[in-house]
């Protein structure tokens, strides 16, 4: 995975969970409901280059 990838998602994951609590202070279910989306788009961009990594790896 790269570098800048593995962090730009790990960055949204964190945002995504910041996003979520502050909605579930606050009891905004739109800040909730959009912070667990960035959380899953960041899943679904860590399992993308997880992939890509295995399939660099199965070419070597």
């Amino acid at each position: 995975m790269s570098l800048e990838n593995k962090a730009k998602a790990a960055a949204k994951n964190v945002e995504g969970k910041v996003e979520e609590a502050v909605g579930n202070l606050t009891g905004n279910h739109e800040a909730q409901a959009k912070g667990k989306a960035k959380q899953v788009e960041a899943k679904v961009e860590q399992t993308v280059e997880d992939v890509k990594d295995k399939a660099k790896d199965a070419l070597k």
